[in-house]
């Protein structure tokens, strides 16, 4: 009768619970809105009404196809946290962002400008990646690092120019800009080899103190074996000369060589001759 009608169509249940619950829809004493088939069509149609509304599927929040949508909602995806929706593309838009804000904010001083982009990628944004991600440019959505500074650029956050032939600087960066100042880290900046920018080593040339020398090398308390670096070898030898009166009186830039220089730089070719020596020949050899 009428009212037994009326009533079939009152307060019928609700999607969420029953797709969660697939044991209920089997139950025969739900209405038709209970049945998969018909919960599928009608969100197609939802979708295809934003669809011609919108122009594109990809304006909904949780950018989902149809068929995508319709799968979502069988499984709780109606429940699920917005931010899962985001495309492994966005996430490392995110992170490049993240890690160039903190790069210019944590690290970058205005004594480094101008520097060059591929060592404030290397050296900078790469070490203010946090722990267990990995900065890949080439998976975000603007592929090459140029781009995204062009991008940053235009955003005058920084500027960028070609100081030398297909190499690009960092010349100036607005560190008032209320992106870089309103940048909050998300951990602590830890100090260790992963935060520090990679120096280069310090090779620095040694030299030893041959058996031939031993004598021109005594004087300034060094044996044979005793290493030395380059500038106190000349420090010795510049010594040496003034405390044995070696310098030329009438050309300053001379030194006399005697038997103990002769004995260590002179071939024997050039032996018993009386030699001077310019102050860089005699350094050098």
């Amino acid at each position: 009768d009428f009212s037994r009608r009326s009533g079939d169509k009152s307060s019928p249940p609700s999607v969420a619970p029953l797709a969660l619950d697939p044991p209920d829809l089997s139950d025969k004493k739900g209405s038709s809105y209970a049945d998969p088939a018909l919960q599928g069509d009608m969100r197609h149609l939802a979708l295809e009404g934003v669809e011609e509304e919108n122009g594109e599927v990809q304006q909904m929040h949780e950018k989902k196809t149809p068929s995508e949508a319709s799968e979502d909602s069988s499984i709780g995806g109606l429940n699920s946290d917005p931010t899962d929706s985001k495309t492994l593309q966005e996430q490392m838009d995110e992170l490049l962002q993240r890690c160039f804000l903190h790069a210019l904010k944590c690290r970058v001083k205005k004594a480094d400008l101008p520097l060059l982009t591929s060592t404030f990628l290397g050296s900078h944004m790469f070490s203010c990646c946090p722990e267990g991600r990995q900065l890949d440019i080439k998976k975000s959505s603007y592929k090459k690092l140029s781009k995204f500074l062009q991008q940053m650029q235009q955003e005058q956050i920084i500027q960028v120019k070609e100081l030398s032939k297909g190499v690009e600087s960092i010349v100036a960066v607005d560190w008032k800009h209320p992106r870089i100042t309103s940048f909050v880290t998300l951990e602590p900046v830890q100090e260790g080899s992963r935060e520090q920018p990679y120096h280069p080593p310090d090779i620095k040339p040694l030299y030893c103190v041959p058996a031939s020398m031993t004598l021109l090398f005594q004087e300034s308390g060094h044996k044979k074996g005793s290493v030395l670096e380059g500038g106190e070898v000349r420090t010795i030898i510049i010594n040496y000369a003034k405390k044995n009166d070696l310098v030329d009186a009438d050309n300053k830039n001379l030194v006399k060589l005697d038997p103990i220089l002769c004995d260590c730089i002179l071939e024997k070719s050039e032996q018993h001759t009386d030699m001077k020596l310019p102050w860089d020949s005699l350094l050098t050899r």
